[in-house]
Parts: C-alpha cells; structure tokens; sequence
C-alpha cells in the first residue's frame, strides 16, 4: 500500500469514528500528517508504512506541539523493519505511543482500547493492584503463596499491588489462577505516560534567524513563542491574557507556498482551537481561509496581545462574514 492510501483510510477511519479531521500537511518537513478533534480530545498523527522513518527529530516536535496545543500526538504505522506491528499492542518511539491501524480501529471506533504495550524486555500489561490484592485476600494466600504460584519473588507480587505492571505472561498466569480479568487498558488519550517512562517535553529549538525580528516583536507584545522546525507554522505563541487559544505564526514573503502553509494553518486552527497569523512584507488580502495576513509595519506597531488578537480576528471574521 502506498504511503498516500495509507493516509487516505487513516483519514477516512478518523472521520467514521467521528473526528473532524484537517487537511493533510501536505509540504516537507513535517511532524504530523492531520490534526483530528472528537469532542474533547484532540490528537496529532503521523501515518507512516514503516515507523523506522520516525525519528528523534520528528518525535520531539510532536511532543512539544502536544504540549502547546493540548493534544495527543500519535504515530500509526503498518510495521518495524520487516514485522507487522501486533494488533492491540501500543509502541513507543522518542516518547510517543505507536500503533497500528487495526488498533486505531479498535480504538477509535469500536472503543476497544489496547491491552498491552511494548517496553524493552517484552510485552506488558497494567495490572490492577488493589483488585489483585483483594482476590488474594479472598483466598486468603500470603504474598509468598502467590509468588511461589507465578514462579517470581514475593517483592514481586508486593509490586505488582502496589501498581507495578506485569509482562503478558505474569498477567495471563494471574488471570487464569482467579478466573477474573486484572488488567486496566493503555489510556492512549490520557495516560500513556503511566506506562512510559516519557522524558520532560523537548525544550524548543532556536528561532529561525530570518524570523528573529517577527519573534522579538510578539515577545515584546507579551507573547510566550515557541518555534517550531518541522511544522506547516513557524511557531505557537502564547499568553497569559483571557483569551488563552494559542496563535500559530508564521512568516515568509506572500507566494503561492506561503497561501499554502497559511490555509493548512486555518485548518489546523478549526480542529485544534487555535488562532493563526501570517506575518508578510505586503499583503493585497486581509486573510486566507481564516489565517489573518499581518505586514510586518504593522506587527512592529501593535502595543499589546490583545490587539494583535483583536486584530486577528477581525481579520479571520471579516472573511468568515463574507
């Protein structure tokens, strides 16, 4: 399957579990391929035929971007070198969680979250502690009964109630000697960082140099920035006002590939809940698709966010109301 029909029935899937889904990221480099939101929830994902192309680089990105916008960032991939990616198994590669799109499905539209996930060492399960820790007690066994029963240590087991996730085997072996189900899902959304031991989020690369002035200018404002290297926009920007949507920013002279990037970012912007700002030398429009046009005199005289929001959406709603 080419890596575009790939994409296509990933969008499609999304779309029949009822995300609304962006256009693609279509221009190099990029991070994510779509951005999706169903209801609360929103995610980033890169689609990919093989998860070996995913790098640190890209990973990075994803995260920090999950972290400005409040989304999820995923990777959903057919294999790893030359192995399919196991159905219902959730991966992990530079902190993000990977899976394939039988699992997407699963997820996504039948509601059925994975059960397992990948760690160097094997395959593991979470396990509920407390519901473990009472079917012993019904049973009355000692923590060195149990141990004995799985063939591990009675630390072990006293880490396993306390929370501590087993391998598929430990798990099947728990299950078969209670007869009840002990194992929780991998919250893909939510929790994924409880059963990955995920780095701090990715401190920011530098700033483009030719967007250094554009970056001075919105930090002058009162605008946190936070640039980006492998996006449709050139950074997130944020601040403490009432109004606490981020802006995605970007700047270049106006052509053809700017209009582009500027309407990937209004869609982007209506799935993520975001704002968006297209800083040019000259405009001969006042927005594309939602992306107000700002020229740089008038960025430099803009006092404050707030009138830099102001004027964005003016901008985007003149559009809109036409």
């Amino acid at each position: 399957m080419s890596r575009s029909a790939l994409v296509g029935n990933v969008t499609a899937m999304l779309e029949d579990a009822g995300f609304v889904v962006s256009d693609r990221c279509a221009i190099r480099p990029k991070s994510f391929d779509v951005a999706a939101r169903r209801g609360s929830n929103v995610i980033l994902v890169k689609i990919l035929g093989n998860i070996d192309a995913f790098n640190e680089a890209t990973g990075h990105e994803m995260r920090r971007l999950g972290t400005h916008l409040q989304a999820t960032p995923l990777v959903i991939g057919l294999r790893s070198r030359d192995e399919d990616l196991k159905p219902d198994v959730v991966y992990f590669r530079h902190g993000v969680p990977v899976f394939s799109p039988d699992t997407a499905y699963n997820l996504f539209i039948e509601n059925v979250p994975p059960l397992i996930y990948a760690a160097p060492g094997g395959l593991y399960v979470n396990i509920d502690g407390d519901l473990l820790a009472d079917e012993r007690e019904k049973r009355d066994w000692s923590l060195g009964r149990l141990a004995s029963e799985l063939g591990v240590s009675r630390r072990t087991v006293s880490k396993y109630e306390d929370g501590m996730n087993a391998s598929v085997e430990v798990a099947m072996a728990l299950e078969e000697l209670f007869e009840d189900e002990l194992t929780s899902p991998v919250d893909v959304l939510d929790g994924a960082d409880d059963v990955h031991d995920a780095e701090p989020t990715p401190e920011d690369p530098a700033a483009d140099p030719d967007d250094e002035d554009v970056v001075a200018t919105l930090v002058r404002t009162g605008f946190t920035v936070h640039p980006t290297n492998r996006s449709p926009f050139k950074a997130v920007s944020t601040d403490e006002g009432d109004d606490d949507e981020p802006v995605l920013t970007g700047h270049s002279a106006f052509t053809k590939a700017a209009e582009k990037r500027a309407k990937i970012m209004s869609s982007i912007g209506h799935v993520a809940g975001t704002r968006s700002v297209y800083v040019v030398e000259r405009a001969k429009q006042e927005s594309v698709d939602g992306t107000a046009l700002v020229e740089h005199e008038e960025l430099e005289a803009v006092g404050d966010a707030a009138e830099l929001r102001s004027l964005i959406r003016e901008r985007a709603d003149r559009e809109e109301a036409a």
